[in-house]
């Protein structure tokens, strides 16, 4: 039985749907931004009459919001809240489905071990997301295009990719919360309390000004301001992500192969 090709076409449908509906959501976006153009000094005015507090909560940039990468920033929030809802439902049910399912111990009885039963998930759940990823940016990119044919590329994209890696984080920590957890009853309530969580800790932290707090949640790792102004992303961050995603996947192997795993 070949694991990794059963979990990728169990995938497949939530792949499709939620990767087109993330780019529905953007491009729907983009031709507000097409329609609007001529009168973005409007728009910048109604912006900035909105408390600053909230403008830094939904990560609204007055100074940017007339560029087309600027528009998409803002629009990108939204965009990245669904990827994790995503991700963090597909790491989530990668060990716990065997559970609620009924399906573990029969699992466990192949000629298979643990280790290369969670790595055989763990792939499937990353092509997923690189799937993902991919036809998102063809769909949202050549509608950009149709938008407006003059805009940075490389910020476009830069600002784009943050969706896979702020997905990796959330996947990642599903894989935890799935190994580490027994039956878990409802993935999507779960992953839904997790990824509203840590969206309203980062809204909070960039309304109270405190940079500590932006270290909590993941939506602040790859601020979009700063990918503006600087063309990069934040060194300190990206560190922290990729420690956070090895630690992660290395604690979720070294549980699910010490813990019992209950037989129907």
């Amino acid at each position: 039985m070949n694991i990794f090709l059963h979990e990728l076409k169990t995938y497949r449908k939530s792949v499709i749907i939620w990767s087109c509906s993330m780019a529905a959501l953007a491009v729907m976006f983009m031709l507000i931004f097409s329609s609007a153009s001529s009168e973005i000094e409007s728009l910048k005015n109604v912006l900035k009459s909105m408390p600053e507090a909230l403008r830094a909560a939904l990560s609204i940039y007055v100074e940017s919001i007339a560029s087309l990468e600027g528009f998409y920033s803002f629009v990108f929030v939204y965009v990245v809240l669904c990827g994790a809802i995503q991700a963090m439902n597909l790491g989530t049910s990668i060990l716990s489905k065997e559970v609620s399912e009924k399906t573990a111990d029969f699992l466990l009885t192949k000629p298979v071990n643990r280790k290369m039963i969670l790595t055989s998930k763990l792939l499937a759940a990353l092509v997923s997301i690189i799937f993902t990823n991919i036809i998102y940016l063809l769909i949202t990119i050549s509608m950009t295009f149709t938008v407006k044919s003059e805009f940075s590329m490389k910020l476009f994209l830069m600002i784009s990719f943050t969706l896979f890696f702020i997905q990796l984080i959330f996947c990642a920590l599903g894989v935890l919360v799935s190994a580490a957890a027994g039956k878990i009853k409802s993935v999507i309530s779960i992953s839904l309390s997790t990824v509203f969580g840590f969206f309203i800790i980062g809204a909070l932290g960039s309304v109270i000004g405190d940079k500590a707090v932006s270290y909590i949640s993941p939506f602040k790792y790859f601020d979009t301001a700063y990918i503006l102004k600087n063309g990069a992303y934040e060194a300190s961050y990206s560190i922290i992500a990729i420690i956070f995603i090895i630690t992660a996947i290395a604690v979720s192997y070294f549980i699910y192969s010490k813990k019992d795993i209950h037989a129907v």
